[in-house]
């Protein structure tokens, strides 16, 4: 079973190239023992606000701080209903702000939550903030978008992808903007170690592929995924608020002990039952013997005490399958997981080498706009890469890449316009 402490995490957010202000909202609040563990384990969060005059951003920091208290305070009804109510009244909450006054118009704000507990893991979600789960070289989006390309495709059967002339930042469902909201909550999803959970906002979705994530936040500790994704954005135009999240389910480094029944003598390892049977049926062997052979008494003796041996050994058969028969029938009860998309995110060498020539696309656009930026550090991040290419080490050569990335997003970073003074409406 997953402790408590078995569980590591990072998030970070940016506000990206283009605004001027950060309206996402991120909050992790973690069970401090055990026993919170089992009541009511882990929780992130990710919001993505919208409205004019920063309400979004209001709308996104209501919701991280809403949801978790409110998740709290119903955990012990389940996870199912205790999320949903903590979106619900999230978004009572947001709907009564933007009431309050008439600027407050269009208040909203995404918001996908995730939920860690011994007996698995649970999605809440509102929006187009997605969660994705890293497991076995795959990566898998258990979130679904609401946006009207994706209820589009949905309708239509196809991938979102496949629907162009739609917009894709078209939110058809959020909290804060009307009375009621629909919440899809799903799960639990049982944990394994070396699990990964990223969370994250449209600015980072709608710049970096599936399998990027997945490659980048598998392939490092979850702190450095996260600034690693967030540059990529960025390079890639940063035309949004970017937040991510990456947990990750820690894999144990000391292997417990194998069991007594997987140890010892062959015979410490068969069941009691068939050893009661294979018993009773070598005493019917012993007991013909000695019937045949003028020792009747001691043989009506051995074949009693076989039919005993027989007879225990086929009542506990039936409590073994009956057993069983419960087990399957709980693992048969838990829901299927919902995958909305997947895509296979191994680190590879065509993966790495698509990689390095992203990086030689944004370094050419750095060079041609005459932006300063750290070429010495940068070139040893890239002949590091590239002899670990050259010797089959991909993964450790796809870590030198993204080392050499972010002294380029650095030289980004610093064009960015540094006079402007935004002072949210609502704080006025």
């Amino acid at each position: 079973m997953i402790g408590y402490d078995e569980i590591e995490h990072a998030s970070l957010t940016d506000v990206g190239i283009r605004r001027s202000h950060n309206q996402d909202a991120h909050s992790a609040h973690l069970a401090a023992d055990a026993t919170q563990w089992q009541e009511r384990g882990h929780i992130f969060l990710v919001a993505d606000g919208m409205g004019a005059h920063a309400v979004g951003e209001l709308a996104s920091e209501l919701a991280v701080g809403i949801i978790p208290h409110t998740y709290q305070k119903y955990a012990s009804e389940g996870g199912i209903p205790a999320l949903r109510k903590a979106f619900v009244e999230a978004n009572a909450s947001i709907h009564a702000k933007g009431q309050q006054n008439p600027e407050f118009g269009g208040m909203g704000t995404t918001t996908t939550a995730l939920v860690l507990k011994p007996e698995g893991a649970w999605v809440g979600h509102v929006g187009d903030s997605r969660a994705y789960r890293i497991r076995a070289g795959r990566v898998e989006q258990l979130s679904f978008d609401h946006s009207l390309v994706w209820e589009m495709a949905k309708r239509q059967g196809v991938n979102p992808e496949n629907l162009p002339g739609v917009p894709s930042n078209v939110i058809v469902r959020s909290l804060g903007p009307e009375p009621l909201v629909q919440v899809d909550v799903e799960g639990p999803y049982p944990l394994q170690e070396g699990d990964i959970f990223v969370l994250c906002s449209d600015g980072l979705s709608g710049q970096v592929a599936d399998s990027e994530i997945g490659a980048i936040a598998s392939s490092m500790p979850p702190g450095e995924a996260c600034r690693c994704l967030i540059d990529l954005a960025n390079l890639r135009g940063g035309p949004d608020n970017i937040t991510v999240m990456v947990v990750r389910v820690c894999e144990k480094k000391t292997r417990p002990k194998r069991m007594v029944a997987d140890s010892g003598p062959w015979y410490h390892r068969v069941p009691w039952p068939m050893g009661s049977l294979l018993f009773g049926l070598l005493l019917v062997g012993e007991a013909v013997y000695l019937f045949y052979n003028a020792y009747r008494l001691l043989g009506i003796l051995a074949f009693l005490v076989a039919s005993l041996a027989i007879f225990a050994g086929l009542v506990g058969l039936g409590f073994v399958f009956a057993e069983e028969k419960k087990r399957l029938a709980s693992q048969s009860s838990l829901p299927a997981l919902k995958v909305y998309r997947d895509s296979p995110c191994q680190i590879d060498r065509p993966l790495v080498e698509q990689f390095s020539q992203t990086l030689a696309s944004f370094r050419q656009q750095i060079v041609d706009k005459q932006w300063d930026a750290d070429w010495t550090g940068y070139q040893q991040f890239e002949d590091a890469a590239r002899r670990l290419l050259a010797e089959g080490n991909c993964e450790a050569a796809f870590q030198e890449y993204c080392g050499g990335m972010h002294l380029l997003s650095v030289a980004v970073q610093g064009q960015r316009p540094k006079g402007e003074v935004f002072l949210p409406l609502w704080q006025r």
